[in-house]
């Protein structure tokens, strides 16, 4: 065998040279180390953007802010409450044109990415480079629904990674029609409307059931930039929108050409907004009785339907014949000046001959200024109009306040032609429209205010409600908050007390000047009747129907103050009442509406209805929460009632509430007048309908001289009861089988006496009858006749 050669190491002898890397082995591992860095960068960005984004698993059950709504008993809608204005819509309630609307113009491969559309992403970037700026947008359905649902609105590189995550993740817990139902109805469009269903009503009023294919675009159009397409900001740009919307529509094939031409050609008519809302005392009235029983969120954000008492055309009705009423009255208080003065100089708008009916309309009430005095009438610059204003329609104005006190702060200027001059600015109403003129009449707004209420007796339920003469003006409801001094509208309790206790309407009292001392100050207290007139003995009837004092307070003095306080209680009256005699007087402030209802219990054979407003309220699903069950219970005797009533019943056919006989049907009321006509009250209705009206300004000052509730107030009532009333039967008060009609001496309560004296059928409780005749009164002329007779002839 060989020996191996051995081999000694040369220190100064080159190492062999390395194999050197190929390209093709460079490359493969510079990509990996590559995919595996932008891997890890790619997963620690995605847990760094995860880590705070909000859990997904409540999607499925998720529930939006929604609108409380509120109707009328005729299903009108009159009022909303909400944070934002929502009115959850399930997708399939949706009309398909408007949900092909919204993913033609927003997303058109919604139903087939997975979230985020690459495609769509690629097609905009496209778009974009070619027309040199941000044309077109790439968010799909789902991203913008992560967005409005879980992040701000900023444009950072954050928001946009944390947007494409959560849409991502979304697509993993929810379908395609629970995305678009969500987004549906949580997206903005505009003018306070949050979803589709607020925004059809907001932009055309309409359910979505009625919306057009061309009113399906528009609406389409406006989650892109709302108020950069609002109709009324720019009409033109917001029809382009639309128009662009259906061009859309039909590339995806929703639309045929021709009907996408026919929807292009479709007028939109939009409702303006800032509409006036109805009923508004009422219901603030409402909101106010559903915060304190369900609390401020399910108000809000529940998304409840209320469903109400109110009736629509009475309350149109009632806010019409209040406003008028209002207005007259502050005419006779006296004109206080132009609202202010402008330089008549200054040039004007072009004048126009002819007016139409969109510019201007009669029953119209606007601002204008003076800038002519002719002989008999002025010229009025309205707008871009010129209208006449004759000396005759502004007549009232006369009479110029001066002060703060109506009835004595004021001046008489006969002549016309000084009350106004050029660059006087004033309130008028348009009076008449003709093609060559405008003819207008002066007004100015009431500062006078007061309350109507308006009930069912035999319910409790409440029609109508006006809480004062501009809610925007003041928001305090003077129909029921407001308390004030009813004057002679409480007699009625009075007097139905002293029946209750077994008087009747023939029983007389002395209506005679009286003093009373009052102990608290000792002083003396002298009570007067209207006008100082003086009647003697009376009967409760004739002394209820024409209002006097003096014998309402012996009548009060002889039932007793604590019995009448008892009394008014059991009807209804929850204020604190006076225990001393001046309650004859009304001097003890109550509410309307209690008052209102109180008189609801005599006209209501003695049965009493708590008044209510809400007929039901349902949550979000249609449960219902709340179901009113009115009922009437009897409080009083139906004899006692009835007595009062046919009482009441004079009032109107011979006493101060003469005027409402107008009305032509059944009814009974008591007018009331407080010192120095502070207040004026007129309450009264028929068997179906109970009202109350009161007039008074807010602060303690005089309505006016003559200014009663036969003049104030009544005039109001009439004109409400007559609209009110109409479509209601005609029903006459119902007599008491326990009343019984017997004829006796109006003089004195008693029997007719001999035959010959005067006698009346009078209204008796059975068992309160008098058995008593009237003894024959001697007359002076009897002793003069008996001195005439011949001597022996006896």
């Amino acid at each position: 065998m060989m020996d191996r050669p051995t081999y000694f190491h040369d220190p100064f002898r080159s190492p062999p040279p390395r194999r050197s890397w190929r390209w093709w082995q460079i490359v493969p591992l510079s990509l990996g180390a590559i995919i595996l860095l932008a891997g890890l960068a790619a997963g620690g960005a995605l847990w760094h953007f995860s880590k705070d984004l909000p859990a997904l698993d409540q999607l499925g059950t998720y529930q939006p802010s929604l609108v409380t709504q509120v109707y009328s008993s005729d299903q009108q809608l009159i009022g909303q409450f909400f944070i934002e204005r929502r009115i959850l819509t399930p997708v399939a309630d949706i009309p398909e044109q408007l949900r092909r609307a919204v993913i033609a113009v927003e997303d058109v491969r919604f139903f087939e990415h997975p979230g985020l559309d690459y495609i769509g992403m690629l097609r905009a970037a496209w778009t974009n480079v070619r027309r040199g700026g941000k044309v077109e947008g790439a968010s799909t359905i789902t991203q913008q629904l992560a967005r409005s649902l879980f992040l701000s609105s900023e444009r950072t590189f954050d928001r946009k990674v944390r947007e494409l995550i959560l849409a991502y993740k979304m697509e993993l817990v929810l379908t395609k029609e629970q995305i678009l139902e969500l987004y549906l109805n949580q997206i903005y469009f505009g003018q306070g409307a949050y979803g589709v269903a607020s925004a059809a009503q907001t932009y055309f009023g309409k359910d979505l059931s009625a919306l057009t294919i061309g009113e399906s675009a528009f609406l389409a159009g406006l989650p892109k930039s709302p108020n950069h397409y609002s109709p009324f900001k720019a009409y033109d740009r917001a029809k382009k929108r639309q128009e662009h919307v259906l061009a859309r529509m039909e590339e995806a094939r929703f639309l045929t050409p021709a009907e996408r031409e026919q929807a292009v050609a479709e007028i939109l008519s939009f409702r303006r907004p800032g509409v006036e809302q109805a009923a508004p005392y009422f219901v603030e009235y409402i909101r106010q009785l559903l915060v304190a029983k369900y609390g401020e969120a399910m108000v809000y954000k529940g998304g409840l339907k209320v469903f109400t008492t109110l009736n629509m055309e009475m309350q149109k009705a009632a806010e019409a014949a209040f406003a008028t009423g209002l207005r007259e009255l502050d005419k006779r208080q006296g004109w206080r000046g132009p609202l202010r003065t402008v330089d008549a100089t200054a040039p004007t708008p072009p004048v126009v001959a002819a007016v139409t009916d969109q510019a201007l309309k009669a029953g119209d009430y606007r601002e204008g200024v003076i800038t002519k005095v002719a002989k008999d009438h002025y010229l009025v610059q309205i707008g871009t109009t010129v209208a006449k204003l004759a000396f005759d329609d502004m007549a009232w104005a006369k009479r110029r306040l001066t002060g703060f006190d109506t009835a004595k702060d004021f001046v008489i200027n006969q002549n016309l032609k000084q009350v106004l001059k050029p660059g006087d600015v004033i309130e008028v109403m348009v009076k008449k429209l003709d093609r060559d003129f405008v003819q207008v009449q002066l007004e100015q707004t009431p500062l006078v205010e007061g309350g109507l209420i308006t009930l069912e007796p035999d319910k409790g339920a409440i029609r109508a409600m006006v809480g004062g003469y501009d809610f925007a003006r003041s928001e305090y409801n003077r129909a029921v908050q407001a308390h004030r001094q009813p004057g002679s509208a409480f007699k009625p309790i009075i007097y139905a007390t002293a029946v209750s206790q077994g008087m009747s309407p023939a029983s007389v009292i002395l209506d005679a000047p009286v003093v009373y001392e009052q102990e608290q100050d000792e002083k003396t207290w002298k009570p007067e009747n209207y006008g100082r007139k003086i009647h003697g003995m009376v009967s409760l009837r004739d002394a209820l129907a024409h209002s006097h004092n003096l014998a309402t307070i012996r009548l009060l003095d002889k039932v007793g103050v604590k019995n009448v306080i008892e009394f008014a209680k059991t009807v209804g009256i929850t204020s604190p009442l006076a225990a001393d005699l001046s309650l004859g007087l009304g001097s003890s402030s109550v509410g309307l509406l209690e008052l209102t209802s109180a008189y609801a219990v005599l006209l209501n054979q003695g049965s009493r209805a708590e008044p209510y407003a809400i007929l039901s309220v349902k949550d979000n699903s249609g449960k219902v929460l709340e179901q009113a069950e009115p009922h009437a219970l009897p409080v009083i005797s139906k004899e006692t009632a009835y007595l009062i009533t046919n009482i009441m019943e004079d009032v109107i056919r011979k006493g101060t509430g003469l005027a409402a006989k107008v009305i032509g049907r059944p009814i009974a009321g008591k007018t009331g007048t407080t010192d120095e006509f502070i207040n004026a009250w007129f309450i009264g209705g028929a068997p179906n309908l109970v009202t109350g009206v009161y007039v008074g300004f807010d602060d303690r000052r005089s309505l006016g001289e003559t200014e009663s509730g036969a003049h104030a107030a009544l005039p109001i009532w009439i004109n409400f009861m007559q609209v009110a009333l109409k479509p209601l039967p005609v029903v006459a008060f119902t007599i008491p089988e326990g009343v019984t009609f017997v004829k006796v001496d109006p003089a004195t309560g008693l029997l007719e006496g001999e035959e010959g004296q005067a006698s009346t059928v009078e209204l008796f409780t059975k068992g309160n009858e008098p058995t008593l005749a009237t003894q024959r009164r001697l007359d002076p002329i009897d002793f003069y006749k008996l001195d005439q007779i011949p001597e022996g002839a006896l």
